[in-house]
């Protein structure tokens, strides 16, 4: 018993897609369905629903070990489909004289079947890709197919980037490297006079506008990346001396992979409009203007107050570019050039969802029964007990009663603490005592559940966060939600099953780890975040999953190695009507194994059971155990080499 919701009406499914915000954060494709399971529609336009929680039952029943990353690629394609069509509609209603053609930056998820299956649902839109690094280019390369499918090349690079970027292009592909720097000038044009090619390239440009959010100095004068609007004017002139100004084909500019206000991204498109406008006066051919990155996801559930949420709607989105780089271009007299974004954010992060399982609960120790103070031999702990008897009463007690009956348990507490150092005070008494103080503050908080928690007094709002509980699960936070921890990213997390059941528990989630830092205890809510999450009773024998949404982009890339936690296992599904549960199963990848893991950091199973046989051998000649016992020994400890990092929930130990 510690701190619990009060459950008073019948609990309906609608109530659970509020509290959690279901319907904000998971726009059309997330739902509770009428068991109370979390749910998802992964096809654009198509009512087909897949039960979450069904999917990890089978898979459970299937030996496949938690936690596991549940990839639902038709969503890929259906974001896909989304922001090309929100693009078409928004060029033929502003009757944009040009095409649009979207890129993907690998960089947000770089796993091949991420990238198959968007360049797949792409090819309609002759979508294309964006790579910042040599092992994204060599990635990238072999994938364009067609040779119109358009590649863009950002970041600092070498001779060897850039020569397989002009290699690219001297095969007859649309490669576009783009010049982050005025020195890369030189880096380029001896290559392409050594390869014979005339070179075709980009420039990114600093816009005077900074982005907003944790990602705000990807743009504006602090931005690593692009050159200034007089070195552009000074790049230009040597260009044009060099006789290659005709290969300036696109204008760049990036405001970071998450641009929070709609108002950022107006005044920074009509900048590098007004700039394409004007070097085409000058007679130079552009026929791109990239407005990079920054299509943004409803983390917080679209609170345009919160660190993380975002203020408009892809379509508002669409519609910002093509009309303001149109109404420029009106204005200057100048052709409407082919518009470029490289979302990835927008097109992955909803398709993966990390499902972990809840292993134990840990609650403040209470008291079960009534304690009658006068069976207490104890003053300190007797006068616990009266403090304990006063708050269960069913008077109804104002605030500060409240705060001060509070007040004085803790200050019982502390005595009890204090007689038991100078031993006073048995260590059973001191049990006793710590029981009724808990049982106090809970009490008090459930007689604050129904007050406004922003008029009640620190002192109280400290003591209802100590009550919330702590729900052990079987992940890494430093390894599949790497972005909460460095960042301050919150994810939207809820339960996938009971949802309709009231949930009566607060608690925050820790992880396996060892770090303090191994903790969930912010997540979203009307404003800004909260401290704890609305979970349901742990039942003993029936397993609770949790969900965490949202973590296609960055989160399946960027997790490291702490505590030696890899991989987890990765399974990718279909929707599919005609098959049971309206689903298949495509691919599992198995998890990260110990062995796999240790090889990372350089211990391998040879020399390690070599080491561990040396120990055994020494104990079984010091007689401590028996030659058959120390071979036993040797195999358990060889077995271990071959599972999975994280807990093994179907262990039969």
């Amino acid at each position: 018993m510690t701190k619990e919701l009060t459950k008073e009406d019948v609990w309906t499914i609608e109530e659970a897609e509020n509290l959690y915000r279901v319907k904000l954060w998971g726009e059309s494709y997330f739902y509770v369905n009428e068991q109370g399971h979390l749910s998802v529609r992964p096809i654009l336009g198509d009512p087909i629903g897949i039960d979450v929680f069904r999917v990890a039952q089978d898979l459970k029943q299937q030996k496949i070990q938690f936690p596991l990353l549940i990839r639902f690629q038709d969503l890929l394609r259906s974001r896909v489909s989304e922001l090309n069509n929100a693009f078409r509609r928004a060029i033929e209603e502003a009757e944009y004289r040009n095409v649009y053609v979207g890129v993907y930056p690998i960089k947000v998820n770089q796993l091949h079947e991420v990238v198959q299956e968007i360049l797949e649902a792409g090819r309609p839109f002759s979508f294309g890709l964006e790579c910042g690094s040599k092992a994204e280019l060599v990635a990238a390369l072999p994938h364009l197919e067609d040779d119109r499918t358009l590649l863009i090349c950002n970041g600092y690079k070498d001779w060897t980037m850039m020569r397989l970027m002009l290699i690219g292009q001297l095969l007859g592909k649309n490669v576009i490297p783009i010049l982050e720097k005025y020195s890369e000038i030189q880096l380029m044009l001896p290559l392409a006079s050594e390869l014979g090619v005339r070179p075709k390239f980009g420039v990114r440009v600093r816009v005077s506008v900074a982005g907003s959010g944790k990602w705000a100095a990807s743009g504006g004068d602090a931005s690593k990346f692009g050159i200034t609007i007089s070195e552009l004017v000074n790049m230009i002139d040597e260009l044009t001396a060099r006789g290659v100004a005709d290969g300036f084909k696109l204008l760049h500019f990036h405001l970071g992979s998450q641009i929070l206000d709609i108002q950022n991204l107006k005044q920074a498109v009509k900048e590098i409009a007004r700039i394409y406008a004007t070097l085409r006066k000058r007679g130079l051919d552009i026929e791109y203007v990239d407005v990079g990155g920054g299509l943004g996801v409803n983390y917080e559930a679209g609170e345009v107050t919160s660190p993380h949420g975002i203020n408009y709607t892809l379509q508002e989105y669409t519609n910002a570019v093509v009309y303001t780089v149109k109404e420029v271009c009106d204005a200057e007299k100048v052709s409407h050039p082919i518009l470029v974004s490289e979302s990835g954010r927008a097109l992955t992060a909803h398709h993966s969802v990390l499902i972990v399982e809840v292993m134990a609960s840990h609650r403040r120790d209470a008291v079960q029964d009534s304690l009658a103070p006068e069976k207490i031999d104890n003053p300190v702990v007797q006068e616990l007990a009266k403090l304990l008897a006063f708050v269960t009463d069913k008077r109804r007690k104002s605030v500060p009663i409240l705060l001060e009956t509070f007040h004085d348990a803790a200050e019982k507490r502390q005595e009890v603490s204090l007689l038991f150092e100078l031993g006073y005070c048995t260590l059973d008494q001191k049990a006793i005592a710590e029981k009724l103080y808990w049982s106090v503050c809970i009490n008090v908080n459930r007689m604050l559940q129904r007050r406004n928690p922003e008029l009640l007094p620190k002192d109280l709002m400290a003591m209802r966060e100590q009550l919330t509980d702590q729900y052990l699960c079987d992940f890494s936070v430093f390894q599949s939600i790497q972005d909460y921890w460095s960042v301050g990213q919150v994810f939207p997390i809820m339960p996938l099953q009971r949802l309709n059941e009231q949930p009566t528990r607060l608690a925050t989630l820790v992880d396996l780890t060892c770090d303090s830092d191994g903790k969930v205890d912010k997540f979203i809510a009307p404003t800004g975040a909260k401290n704890a999450l609305e979970l349901h009773r742990l039942v003993e024998g029936e397993p609770y999953y949790l969900g965490i949404f949202l973590v296609g982009a960055y989160q399946d890339i960027l997790g490291d190695i702490h505590n030696l936690f890899g991989r987890v296992t990765e399974v990718h599904v279909y929707a599919d009507a005609e098959e049971r549960d309206n689903y298949f199963v495509e691919k599992v990848i198995k998890g990260t194994t110990v062995q796999e893991i240790l090889a990372v950091v350089q211990y391998f199973p040879n020399d390690l059971q070599r080491r561990m046989e040396q120990v055994i051998q020494q104990k079984v000649k010091e007689g401590l155990i028996r030659p058959k016992v120390g071979v036993q020994l040797l195999d358990q400890y060889s077995k271990a080499f071959h599972e999975y990092t994280y807990l093994d929930s179907n262990d039969g130990a």
